[in-house]
């Protein structure tokens, strides 16, 4: 079992639903007056006008997830993956834990375990600012938008726990990137394949099964 692990409120699986519906790519292709009615009922709701609510802020696993603005492949390269990797394990060491990873061309997941959830924009922040800054200075693109604001989903229970690390191994298989889990380097899928070893992989896969898990969270 999962120490910490607990069933969220109705007040969760409500915001669950209505996040995943509308994704900043989905508000740009409604009609303006869809868009005014879709910020009145967030701004009813206590939510932020445009940036992804944080209302779950109690539990001890979370799905977190960042994308390039627009989805734009600013991670493209080798170097920029791995200094994307190398900063959140740098920044997050001390406040959260890092149990799953993937980094891929425009967006990454991160399975993890935080001590305390109102340091996690504080660390994002200081990730997302170095690298934008970073990035902006060799592509001559001084003021350029590089990140999305960071989104949180609260684990809910053990399944919903192993179906999500199932979920950020496999997902650059989902957009199209490779066929294979273990042909994608920016993964934590080859420290369990060290540490747990394959069967446990295939176990896992087996008894948590993603399915439809995630679908549109991080498609254009």
């Amino acid at each position: 079992m999962l120490s910490g692990v607990k069933v969220c409120s109705k007040h969760f699986s409500a915001y669950n639903t209505y996040i995943s519906q509308i994704t900043m790519y989905k508000y740009r292709k409604l009609t303006p007056g869809k868009r005014v009615e879709l910020v009145r009922q967030r701004i009813a709701r206590g939510y932020p006008a445009h940036s992804p609510p944080h209302p779950v802020r109690k539990q001890q696993f979370y799905l977190l997830t960042a994308s390039c603005y627009k989805h734009n492949a600013y991670l493209q390269s080798d170097s920029r993956k791995r200094q994307v990797l190398d900063l959140l394990f740098q920044m997050f060491n001390n406040e959260t834990e890092i149990r799953a990873w993937i980094i891929l061309p425009n967006h990454y997941h991160i399975l993890a375990n935080t001590k305390d959830f109102k340091l996690l924009g504080c660390l994002f922040r200081k990730v997302h600012g170095a690298t934008a800054h970073q990035w902006n200075s060799e592509d001559n693109a001084v003021g350029r938008k590089v990140w999305y604001r960071y989104s949180d989903r609260a684990i809910r229970s053990e399944r919903h726990y192993y179906t999500t690390l199932n979920y950020i191994h496999y997902n650059p298989v989902k957009h199209g990137w490779i066929k294979s889990p273990y042909e994608w380097e920016y993964s934590s899928v080859h420290w369990y394949l060290e540490y747990k070893g394959r069967e446990w992989l295939r176990d896992l896969w087996n008894k948590y099964p993603v399915r439809n898990y995630g679908r549109d969270w991080d498609d254009k």
